[in-house]
C-alpha cells in the first residue's frame, strides 16, 4: 500500500485547527503528523517533521503564515515542503504574497470538506490549486505589485503556440477552456504546460501566472 500523505496542520484557532485535524484523519490516504498555533511553530514542525505538505493559514501569531511560506518553500530553500495556503476571505490581501512567498495554492476556510481533501491531495502531488476564476481575479487585483522583469516576450524561450498558452494560462483558463479556445485536445494542452513549466524552471501554474505577468504577456 502507498503511505498515506503526511500533513501538519498550522492555524491559530484551535477549533479550525481540531476540525481539520479530524477530517484529514479520517482519510486512509492521509495522515496528520503535527499541528500547531503560530507560524514559528510550523516551521519547526514542518523541519523536524519533514511532512509531504503543510496546510497553512495566512493570519497567525510570532510568524505570519506568508513568511513561514517563504522558509518552508521560498525561492533558495534546499528542500521546500509544499504549502496550501487557507484563509478566510477570497481576496485576502495576503493571499498573493503567499503564493509569491512559494504556496502551491490556497482555500477558503469555510471550503466544504471534500474540497480541502481535494486541496491537499492536488498540492501534495505536485499541482497548484488555484481555481481559473480566482487567479483572475486575484492576479488582476495585484497585478500592479508585480516588478517587471528585464527582458520582455521577445526573450522568452517558448514557441509561439507555447506563448499562446501561456497567455491563457494567466488569463486564469483551465486546461479545458484553454483547450476549446486552441481546437486541440486537453492532453495536448497538458503537454504543453508541462513543456512550459519545465521550459521556464517554473513547479506550477501559480508561478506562470506571475511569469506571464512579469513578462508583460498580460497586463
Amino acid at each position: 500500500m502507498t503511505a498515506p500523505v503526511r500533513v501538519v496542520v498550522a492555524d491559530d484557532q484551535a477549533l479550525i485547527r481540531t476540525g481539520f485535524t479530524t477530517i484529514i484523519d479520517a482519510q486512509p490516504d492521509l495522515e496528520v503528523v503535527g499541528e500547531c498555533g503560530d507560524g514559528r511553530a510550523a516551521v519547526d514542525l514542518a523541519r523536524g517533521l519533514d511532512p509531504d505538505m503543510v496546510v497553512m493559514d495566512v493570519r497567525m501569531p510570532v510568524l505570519d503564515g506568508i513568511e513561514a511560506t517563504r522558509q518552508l518553500a521560498g525561492a533558495g530553500v534546499q528542500h521546500p515542503v509544499k504549502v496550501l495556503v487557507v484563509t478566510t476571505f477570497n481576496l485576502d490581501q495576503y493571499v498573493y504574497e503567499a503564493l509569491r512567498a512559494g504556496a502551491s495554492g490556497f482555500l477558503l476556510k469555510d471550503a466544504p470538506p471534500a474540497q480541502l481533501l481535494h486541496g491537499i491531495r492536488t498540492v501534495a502531488a505536485g499541482a497548484a490549486l488555484l481555481a481559473p476564476e480566482v487567479t483572475r481575479q486575484l492576479v488582476g487585483k495585484y497585478a500592479a505589485r508585480i516588478r517587471p522583469a528585464e527582458g520582455g516576450p521577445d526573450d522568452i524561450p517558448l514557441t509561439p503556440r507555447e506563448l499562446e498558452v501561456l497567455r491563457l494560462i494567466a488569463d486564469g483558463r483551465s486546461n479545458s477552456e484553454i483547450a476549446a479556445v486552441l481546437v486541440i485536445s486537453q492532453e495536448t494542452v497538458k503537454t504543453y504546460v508541462s513543456r512550459i513549466l519545465t521550459k521556464l524552471d517554473l513547479r506550477d501554474r501559480v508561478q506562470a501566472v506571475v511569469y506571464a505577468y512579469r513578462r508583460g504577456l498580460v497586463t
